[in-house]
């Protein structure tokens, strides 16, 4: 065989190696694009699913947003949403209506200052610039950086409940007529009785004087009747005016002298300047000490001493028998006494004074071991307080004058 013959005969070989070499790639390449192909079906069948079932999800949620906001708009209150800087970032159309524009980027504190006014004695409650009143809550988003504020319309609640106040009080004034008329008769009758001895000329002149005091006692007792009716029906609404504690002191003791036991003052207070109701303030003091003395108490004592900041603290402590823990819950309460006598009216006229005054009163004692009425009363002047120790000790007789 010959070289040329031998050369052809391997390049024949090596093209039918290749040819079947390549034959064999085409196979693979037609397998893998035919793979290729169902994997790209499969993720288009994929692909396909998750946008059906994300566009379904995105549909839920705009049927849910459009919902909430549907509830946002018909809900009978204010909502204000603020950022973490105390903006306001969103609200709904009551929140415009009570508040007013601009309110979409405004500082809340801004918005409060312009349209939400402070509500005495409520802390919670603002009044709008229409008169309304509505209750104020804040609270915190799940991000901790927002806050949500809920405004609610309060203001026929608190006409109901004003309503439902003066009707109890109307009730309340019906009962204390009907007790007042039963406590004038007796003092009346017992005044006009001994008033008709001292017409007689043959009347001896130490039973002059004796008809004279006893005459005297009735009227104090009728006056401070009539005052205490005249208080409650004002429902603690007092005239607040500067008055002097030394001379309301003054009075008090001057009140005390025909008691026949040992009665002290101790005003521990520098400033004599103080706000308030002086009148009204002598007849709750006068209250407490009537009580002690009717509980035959034979020692009482009377201080006044700085409490914190600008109030003061006024103490009534006397030896008498005590008050039980169960009669201590109703002290305050309208006509409850444990008296034969009386209306029920003194100490809660005390607690109505007390609240016109924006303080408060605390009993303590225990049966057989006396009783102590403390008043705190934050009516002391801009003027700057020390304290001193200046005090006021009388003693009485133990006979009866």
């Amino acid at each position: 065989m010959t070289t040329i013959n031998l050369q052809q005969i391997q390049k024949t070989e090596r093209l039918t190696d290749a040819f079947r070499i390549f034959n064999e790639l085409s196979e693979n390449l037609a397998h893998s694009y035919q793979s290729l192909e169902e994997q790209v079906a499969s993720l288009n069948r994929e692909l396909a699913a998750a946008r059906s079932e994300r566009v379904t999800t995105l549909i839920e949620k705009e049927k849910l947003a459009s919902r909430l906001q549907q509830i946002l708009a018909a809900l009978p209150a204010a909502v204000i949403v603020l950022n973490a800087f105390g903006q306001v970032i969103d609200c709904n159309n009551h929140a415009i209506a009570f508040l007013g524009e601009p309110l979409l980027g405004q500082d809340w504190q801004t918005v409060m200052a312009r349209s939400l006014q402070p509500v005495a004695g409520s802390p919670r409650e603002r009044q709008l610039r229409d008169g309304r009143k509505v209750n104020i809550t804040r609270n915190l988003l799940s991000n901790d950086a927002e806050q949500i504020i809920l405004l609610s319309d309060v203001s026929e609640l608190r006409s109901l409940q004003d309503l439902l106040a003066q009707q109890k009080h109307l009730s309340a004034m019906g009962e204390m007529v009907a007790s007042l008329a039963h406590q004038v008769r007796t003092p009346l009758a017992t005044a006009i009785l001994y008033a008709s001895q001292m017409s007689k000329p043959t009347l001896a002149e130490e039973k002059r004087q004796q008809f004279s005091q006893k005459i005297l006692e009735r009227l104090h007792y009728l006056e401070r009747q009539v005052n205490d009716m005249l208080i409650f029906a004002k429902q603690g609404r007092l005239a607040m005016q500067g008055f002097s504690l030394r001379q309301l002191l003054a009075h008090v003791e001057e009140s005390m002298e025909s008691f026949g036991g040992r009665f002290t003052i101790d005003n521990r207070l520098q400033s004599d300047e103080l706000l308030g109701n002086e009148d009204a303030l002598r007849g709750a003091l006068m209250n407490l000490l009537n009580n002690a003395v009717e509980a035959d108490a034979g020692n009482i004592a009377l201080t006044v001493r700085q409490s914190d900041g600008l109030s003061i603290s006024i103490t009534i402590e006397d030896d008498g028998p005590g008050i039980d823990e169960q009669q201590q819950t109703r002290l305050f309460e309208p006509f409850f006494t444990t008296k034969s006598h009386g209306t029920g009216l003194g100490l809660a006229v005390v607690d109505s004074v007390i609240k016109a005054h924006g303080g408060g009163i605390v009993c303590r004692s225990a049966a057989g071991q006396g009783a102590t009425f403390t008043l705190t009363l934050p009516c002391i002047n801009q003027y700057g307080l020390g304290l001193s120790a200046v005090s006021s000790t009388r003693e009485n007789s133990h006979e009866a004058i």
